[in-house]
């Protein structure tokens, strides 16, 4: 089995997910600039959450093209990951309604956490049925980027209780983090690519 139609697959729900996301945006009644105001923090959340999307797309897409082998175990972790990234749309427009409350933007970091552990899972589930000596395991086994995130997201839970507005500062840390793929896996797939064309 490769991982071909997997990747397949998780391209299409994360293109549903975006989509779902952008029709939470409504355009407002009224034509002057002014009327835009009340959609901004909408927007900006709508914006936090695509790039979100964008950088679990991203490292998904390096994590497949490093993927050699695909087995049952593999796909139900997939699907783990890609229901709780189906949730961040859910949670937006939670956080959205809500005006940034406590217990939505609490929720929402929750479920990032949730997104970045099945992440997480996935890369462990795939490591047990590669070499060790493979692209795959030896840039990604540490998973640094995945601890210090999980951590950072469960501190912002938790300040969320406290500064709603502290918490997406965290998350917004937390995406900066992520947002450049390892550049270790990304420098060896370039040189793959260099030595497949000659």
């Amino acid at each position: 089995m490769n991982s071909s139609r997997l990747a397949a697959f998780s391209d299409g729900l994360f293109a549903v997910v975006i989509t779902i996301m952008v029709l939470e945006l409504n355009a407002p009644i009224g034509v002057n600039v002014s009327d835009l105001a009340p959609l901004v923090p909408i927007f900006l959340s709508y914006v936090l959450s695509f790039i979100y999307g964008a950088i679990f797309w991203i490292n998904h897409h390096h994590l497949l093209a490093v993927t050699r082998r695909v087995n049952s175990v593999v796909l139900w972790a997939n699907l783990n990951f890609l229901f709780w990234l189906s949730l961040i749309p859910f949670f937006t427009a939670w956080v959205d309604e809500n005006h940034a409350a406590s217990i939505p933007v609490a929720a929402y970091g929750g479920a990032l956490f949730m997104v970045v552990a099945s992440y997480r899972i996935l890369e462990l589930v795939l490591f047990k049925i590669h070499d060790t000596d493979t692209l795959l395991v030896r840039i990604l086994r540490p998973g640094r980027r995945e601890k210090f995130s999980m951590i950072a997201l469960c501190v912002g839970v938790g300040l969320a209780f406290i500064n709603s507005f502290v918490a997406l500062a965290v998350y917004i840390i937390v995406a900066a983090v992520w947002f450049m793929p390892a550049r270790a896996l990304e420098r060896a797939l370039a040189r793959r690519d260099i030595c497949d064309t000659r």
